[in-house]
């Protein structure tokens, strides 16, 4: 074999028997192969296992689709190259023109966007209530056939509480699919309840480092079945090498869950207890409207605090401008501080009413938090209200 063709086809190298890698080999790869004709036949006939295409499926992707479905109690999964693909990807696979979709004002911008909009363009219909208004859902899928309700818990970026129970239970009774955007909860939340499909942005607590983008949409195993190859039709693969990079983050995802979430609560009690601040909305406070619902819900409350600012917009820029441990950009969940103020969170789509339903003021603050010391971020908290009080 001369030269030039032996880079193209290299020696290959296989572990023997009983010898295996402690952390699973990056497939980096686009295609696959079979050793005959016959063999790739009967894997494109169904009837033998394997890997062909990555945009299909790929050994590591699958090994995090299959992670991923077990931490959320459910029998399968489908990874994305972001969040908002997982979303947007499981809204085409599961409408068509005619149907008709609830959802919530208390909803991520770009999941309002794509169901309003894209989902809009192709005919589909859409009624927008308040997370909390379980007649009005009620009401809605009494009067005309849905086909999804699509909603979040905890919401972003006011953090109210969808009662799940009673949401899907409704949808259930219609005849409709939920559709549960679990990404502020995480993967070990929720999954007890009867939501037909979670969707999850990888980017955040999956990833935990800031430094890769995906998405997945986790379901049960005929659910996923019959969106296969829509999302691999769509073409918003994930990277073998990001699933990867998202693997090797899962691995430190419940002491990094649990650690911000213990910060998260003493900066929401200080907060509280501030001149400055008018409200907090953080789940775990007994003060929170549905502290109790998220207590019978939840393990564990989530790492994002917002907050309402007294003096509105001014002070709300002060506070933000004073922050030094706290990132001005958006995203949440990673190891770093994170810090988004109201222009930064949408809803200029909303009109007048429907923004007051949405919670944000012109002083909202959300604040996500990392895994720097405790003290060291409860002291630019402080510094940084002190700021914007003056």
């Amino acid at each position: 074999m001369k030269k030039p063709t032996r880079v193209n086809h290299p020696p290959t190298v296989e572990l023997p028997a009983g010898n295996h890698a402690v952390a699973a080999p990056i497939y980096q790869t686009v295609k696959f192969e079979f050793d005959t004709v016959a063999d790739t036949e009967a894997f494109l006939r169904g009837e033998r296992p394997g890997f062909l295409y990555t945009r299909a499926s790929n050994p590591t992707t699958r090994q995090l689709e299959q992670l991923l479905a077990e931490l959320q109690g459910r029998d399968d999964c489908l990874v994305t190259a972001s969040g908002v693909g997982a979303i947007a990807q499981t809204l085409l696979a599961l409408t068509r023109q005619g149907d008709h979709v609830v959802c919530f004002v208390e909803t991520y911008n770009p999941t309002r966007y794509l169901i309003r909009r894209l989902l809009g363009r192709f005919g589909v219909t859409h009624t927008m209530l308040g997370i909390e208004d379980l007649a009005g859902v009620e009401r809605e899928l009494a009067a005309r056939p849905t086909r999804l309700v699509f909603f979040e818990s905890p919401t972003n970026p006011i953090t109210r509480i969808a009662d799940v129970a009673a949401l899907t239970q409704l949808a259930r009774t219609a005849g409709a699919l939920t559709v549960m955007d679990n990404t502020f909860a995480g993967f070990h939340q929720h999954g007890e309840y009867d939501v037909d499909v979670f969707v999850h942005s990888l980017t955040k607590y999956a990833s935990g480092a800031g430094d890769v983008m995906g998405g997945a949409a986790i379901a049960r195993s005929e659910l996923i079945r019959g969106m296969r190859t829509d999302f691999s039709a769509l073409g918003g693969v994930l990277d073998p090498h990001a699933a990867y990079l998202i693997l090797r983050g899962l691995k430190t995802y419940f002491v990094r869950y649990q650690a911000q979430c213990a910060s998260a609560a003493q900066i929401a009690q200080l907060l509280a207890a501030h001149p400055a601040v008018a409200r907090v909305h953080y789940p775990g406070l007994a003060t929170h409207p549905q502290h109790a619902l998220a207590a019978r819900q939840m393990r564990d409350f989530g790492s994002i605090v917002s907050f309402d600012l007294k003096d509105g917009e001014a002070a709300g820029r002060r506070f933000a401008d004073a922050l030094e441990l706290f990132a001005l950009a958006a995203s949440l969940g990673s190891t770093e501080s994170l810090v988004v103020t109201p222009a930064m969170m949408g809803g200029h789509e909303l009109d007048a009413a429907r923004q007051r339903m949405s919670g944000i003021s012109a002083g909202t603050i959300r604040l996500s938090i990392g895994l720097e010391d405790p003290e060291d971020l409860l002291a630019d908290v402080a510094r940084a209200l002190e700021a914007a009080h003056s």
